[in-house]
């Protein structure tokens, strides 16, 4: 928790943060971290590959997603930036031109860096679940693992854990085989 005596970070200072930090507002705290590794970078991009395709586009899938990439979500006082996050269009059926969203989504993505992921599994965690995100996943490309969680009566609930090159079938986006080999190819 931020220190109620410490003044509280604006999005003013959000703003001023050189372009090659990333720069997020957890519980009124400015927190700032360096763009993603190669390996970070990769994972992120083979997952919005191999999502997109079938459930943002429709190709070979059933549709019925919007999927961004770095998106800025504004959520109460709070601004993250998952690694990815997803909204399906019955509750955004188009997507708005605007630089941030304050309609939480519905999946989103953490790719776990060394220096990052006690931030993405501790504080955003709780901030998503107060969102009621409804799925999360974290992908450690170090360890080359998934882990896929659901919401579940405001907690978070492991749904399953997949590591190395294992086809996956994960939730939500369980209607197509996720090549899990392929978020670690170089």
């Amino acid at each position: 928790m931020a220190d109620p005596a410490k003044r509280r970070a604006t999005y003013e200072d959000l703003v001023a943060v050189p372009a090659h930090l990333i720069a997020e507002i957890i519980d009124g705290e400015l927190v700032t971290q360096p763009r993603p590794a190669a390996l970070h970078a990769r994972a992120a991009t083979r997952i919005n590959i191999e999502l997109g395709g079938p459930f943002d586009r429709g190709k070979g899938g059933p549709g019925g997603w919007i999927i961004l990439y770095e998106p800025e979500l504004h959520l109460h006082g709070d601004i993250l930036v998952p690694d990815l996050a997803g909204w399906r269009r019955e509750r955004m059926p188009e997507l708005p031109d605007a630089v941030a969203f304050e309609l939480p989504p519905d999946w989103v993505c953490e790719v776990l860096s060394p220096s990052t992921q006690s931030v993405d599994r501790v504080e955003k965690s709780t901030i998503y679940a107060r969102e009621r995100v409804a799925w999360q996943w974290f992908v450690d490309p170090i360890a080359r693992t998934l882990e896929i969680c659901r919401l579940e009566n405001g907690k978070w609930t492991l749904q399953g854990s997949f590591r190395g090159d294992a086809p996956v079938r994960a939730e939500p986006f369980d209607a197509v085989e996720l090549d899990l080999g392929a978020l670690w190819e170089r």
